[in-house]
């Protein structure tokens, strides 16, 4: 079973699947992100399919070190998603030769179905007592959303004060009936992070989410001695299991968010195991497509520690530069209840492979030639603010 080829197709809204077919008719799909530098991804993988042309597909962790390793240069999330397209891919192709999920080549699965969380407020958080409300509707219990836009390093009053009222109005509206999770997205600088933690103490939310931004970790254990019961959770701009080991040994973390289209599929089933020694949760990060869920899912599926997933129904990236609705997950499924969420929850997909079936003619037929621009914010004094 020998790679013939790696070809990525870019589909509306911004997703980047790559299909890895061998010269025994074998066919699998991976999916790589980083979609605001596209091209440079695209240059990754094809750099990456001259390499493999001929490899033996069955060898899968060595063809992922080959990818990650095999240059003498390394490291980087654009190299990272690229590999970890193609190694979901390989293991798409070895599953459905075999004709099993892959979970079951990765000790079976442990559970029925895995709970999972959806999205509230957009980029700029807006109306999130009326995207809960809809939520709430669709069947999910668990929301989350994004706790600031735009905040400087020493804030204003009322910046604060915005942050936990959007809080404080979820809390009165649903009481216990919601689950909140809070993302800083790395938008909150140190000097911020202490005070709103304080403040949304109160709240009992699941988690504060990338509370600094990546290269702070050594800063969280401070971080959690005043978060108090809130947890830290964090990893999703982590690329492999030596950056998570550096995470767990400075501590301060609660939660780990590692994303199957950085790490790839293997090497998050290896995250998940490290973590369960420390005995931490992973909750995997996931505002991707069908595929990256799909894949991060067969992981799951055979993990203890991951107690709930994420996921992309309704996100609000799902949208043009006009705001007009461009894709949803389900839409280049053969069978989109596969990943459409019943009651909060997702069933572990049981058909060979990733358990998923893309619906080829028409990926080929909306291959587009997108475009993600980068958001450019802005403090008031022209200044670069984090995103």
């Amino acid at each position: 079973m020998r790679v013939t080829e790696v070809r990525p197709f870019c589909v509306p809204p911004r997703w980047i699947f790559v299909r890895l077919t061998t010269d025994d008719g074998g066919v699998g799909w991976g999916e790589a992100i980083v979609p605001k530098r596209r091209n440079a991804v695209l240059g990754a993988l094809a750099d990456l399919a001259a390499n493999l042309d001929g490899a033996d597909a069955n060898r899968i962790e060595e063809l992922w070190h080959r990818m990650r390793r095999g240059a003498f240069f390394r490291g980087g999330p654009v190299l990272a998603t690229a590999t970890a397209a193609v190694e979901q891919a390989l293991w798409d192709v070895k599953a459905r030769r075999l004709g099993v999920p892959v979970h079951e080549l990765l000790g079976g699965r442990v559970r029925d179905h895995i709970p999972v969380y959806a999205w509230i407020g957009g980029d700029r958080p807006r109306d999130v007592v009326e995207g809960a409300r809809s939520r709430l509707e669709q069947g999910f219990r668990v929301v989350k959303l994004n706790a600031t836009e735009e905040l400087d390093h020493v804030a204003s009053t009322a910046d604060v004060d915005a942050v936990v009222a959007r809080v404080a109005a979820l809390r009165d509206t649903f009481g216990d009936q919601l689950d909140i999770a809070l993302d800083f997205h790395g938008r909150v600088h140190r000097a911020m992070a202490r005070p709103l933690l304080l403040e949304l103490e109160q709240f009992r939310v699941l988690w504060v989410e990338e509370p600094l931004a990546p290269g702070h970790e050594d800063l969280l254990p401070d971080l959690a001695r005043v978060a108090g019961r809130t947890r830290i959770a964090t990893g999703e701009r982590l690329l492999s299991r030596w950056d998570f080991r550096k995470l767990l040994d400075t501590g301060g973390v609660d939660i780990l968010q590692a994303d199957v289209s950085l790490t790839g599929l293997f090497e998050l089933e290896k995250i998940c195991r490290m973590a369960e020694a420390y005995d931490l949760p992973v909750v995997p990060h996931c505002p991707n497509g069908p595929v990256s869920l799909a894949a991060s899912l067969q992981v799951a599926s055979a993990c203890l520690n991951v107690p709930m997933h994420e996921q992309s129904l309704g996100l609000h990236y799902h949208r043009d530069a006009a705001g007009r609705p461009a894709g949803e997950l389900g839409d280049y499924l053969v069978d989109a209840s596969v990943l459409t969420p019943v009651n909060g929850a997702l069933t572990v997909p049981a058909a060979p492979g990733l358990g998923i079936e893309l619906d080829a003619d028409l990926v080929r037929t909306r291959e587009s030639d997108w475009r993600v621009a980068d958001p450019d914010w802005r403090h008031p004094d022209g200044r670069i603010a984090e995103w």
